[in-house]
């Protein structure tokens, strides 16, 4: 199953892995560790709502405190809300949603079929870097690479003849763990972060910055560069590190659900050949639809496709499920795999059963999340890393690593980039300022802290549902398991990374469009 794996994992290294795995493993399961966890929260809750603070909130001007989770009008106002909160959950929507598109495509055989014909033309040495770079590259698509790109990375691999949870963990890295880096396509988080930065930036006492302005791609050169970055320390800990390790976990999942890789048989084949046509007719619609300068996909305030706003943003995982559903139907009847509609519906219906345990689990996920923000103690554990940072005065190369570590540090309680952003932003933003630096290079910062410990926080809304990416192929997988998994990547990524910026930083490479690495911006 390893058979690609040329190195192995360093004793002592695999000691620390195997214990991290073990340890994480003894914790209950996912869904009653976040109910736990949310039974803390309400208990720090009500020991610290009495505390007073001096640290004040930027979202509302005022000195911050915790929220006292166990006040009657809090549990009442909990109880109210639970159904909301769980069926408003981000994730949940966008899983359920897109699986049905893929539930389609993957009963009636075309997922697997077209992944062998991939395999049959791709080189076996290439495979971890092109599926890290598919993973960079679903940025463009929101959140879509948690529900497309993860679970297809175990397929490819276990078709491979490689280990599944190794695709899974060289998808992860990409998606998540590289989730500041942008493979020439800026993303939605570009824009979103920038007004961010922006309205931060405004804060500062100087005057002349009470009219500056942000580019939304003020970092791109910097994280475009970043993508060959983290693509280099993924392949190599994949190919080196992770796999060599993963030989002792044996495939136990059910092996009428894996993949084969059987040579494509001729209804196959034509089958493969019709619902291609159909995806690049559906494809080559859309991208009809995109052109016009009035197209109903741009941006009503800039006519921009990629922001944030625009509802060619919004519909991703709509497009997701259309793009699956359309090759799928086509793909069924022509290869005889799907009779009539009643197949259709029971391959959305056959997702949709496998999903049972994740819904379990975002619905704890879900509360725990919501509490954890309604008690602020996210919001002060930030402010408080942001401010001990000001006062320490470091050396600004230390003061920016030190940045991508708070950044680091918050992301393992704060799962939402733009509300560690918001919180963190208007502390140090302007404080930096101060010291020269400019606002786009706090932000790039910032970025590399986020991205690098995506991986390892159970935190991150999508947590849940890698486990059951692995739990399909490895029964046993638990939190430990992942977060050993993971490791390695999260602690390369957050040095060499921060390492590649401050390279960048002291050989003036620009970061991006209209950025700059001072404030004032020098000519």
């Amino acid at each position: 199953m390893t058979a690609q794996a040329t190195g192995s994992t360093p004793r002592g290294l695999n000691r620390v892995l195997n214990w991290i795995e073990v340890a994480g493993n003894k914790l209950p399961d996912p869904a009653i560790l976040f109910a736990l966890l949310l039974a803390v929260v309400w208990a720090t809750s009500w020991a610290m709502s009495g505390l007073v603070f001096s640290d004040i909130d930027p979202r509302t001007g005022q000195p911050i405190e915790v929220r006292n989770l166990l006040a009657p009008a809090a549990l009442t106002d909990f109880m109210a809300k639970m159904v909301t909160t769980f069926v408003s959950f981000p994730p949940l929507g966008v899983v359920l949603v897109a699986m049905l598109g893929l539930g389609v495509a993957e009963y009636t055989g075309f997922i697997n079929a077209g992944l062998r014909k991939i395999l049959a033309v791709t080189p076996m040495f290439l495979l971890t870097p092109v599926l890290i770079g598919v993973g960079i590259l679903s940025h463009v698509a929101v959140d879509a690479g948690y529900v497309l790109v993860i679970p297809l990375g175990a397929v490819i691999f276990y078709a491979a003849g490689r280990h599944p949870l190794a695709g899974i963990a060289a998808a992860f890295a990409g998606v998540s763990g590289g989730f500041s880096a942008t493979f020439f396509v800026p993303s939605s988080l570009d824009p979103l972060l920038a007004g961010l930065t922006q309205v931060a930036a405004r804060l500062s006492v100087d005057p002349a910055a009470a009219s500056i302005v942000i580019n939304p791609l003020n970092n791109y050169y910097f994280t475009t560069a970043s993508t060959f970055l983290v693509i280099l320390v993924g392949w190599f800990l994949t190919d080196k590190i992770i796999e060599p390790r993963l030989a002792k976990s044996p495939v136990d999942g059910d092996p009428a659900g894996l993949p084969t890789m059987d040579a494509l048989q001729p209804n196959e084949t034509r089958g493969l050949r019709w619902a291609g046509i159909a995806m690049l007719v559906s494809l080559a619609l859309l991208v009809f639809s995109l052109v016009p300068e009035g197209s109903a996909w741009r941006a009503p305030e800039t006519g921009a496709l990629t922001h944030s706003s625009a509802p060619l943003m919004q519909s991703i995982v709509a497009l997701i499920f259309i793009f699956f559903l359309i090759p799928g139907v086509v793909y069924g009847y022509v290869a005889g795999t799907a009779k009539n509609h009643r197949d259709i519906v029971k391959g959305m219906s056959h997702a949709m059963s496998g999903m049972g345990y994740y819904v379990v689990m975002a619905f704890f996920c879900a509360q725990f999340i919501f509490a954890f923000g309604q008690s602020n103690l996210g919001a002060l554990i930030a402010l408080k890393g942001a401010l001990w940072l000001k006062e320490m005065a470091f050396p600004l190369g230390v003061t920016l690593a030190g940045i991508v570590l708070l950044s680091a540090t918050v992301n393992l309680f704060i799962g939402s980039a733009s509300a560690k952003w918001a919180l963190i932003a208007a502390v140090m933003v302007p404080m930096l300022m101060e010291l020269g630096v400019s606002p786009d290079m706090t932000q790039a910062a910032y970025r590399v802290g986020d991205s690098s410990t995506n991986i390892i926080t159970p935190l991150l809304p999508y947590f849940p549902l890698i486990i059951v990416f692995c739990r399909k192929y490895v029964q046993s997988t638990g939190i430990g398991t992942l977060i050993a998994l993971m490791l390695p990547y999260s602690l390369s990524l957050l040095v060499i990374w921060t390492a590649f910026l401050l390279g960048f930083w002291a050989l003036e490479l620009p970061l991006g469009i209209g950025s700059s690495y001072t404030y004032p911006a020098q000519p």
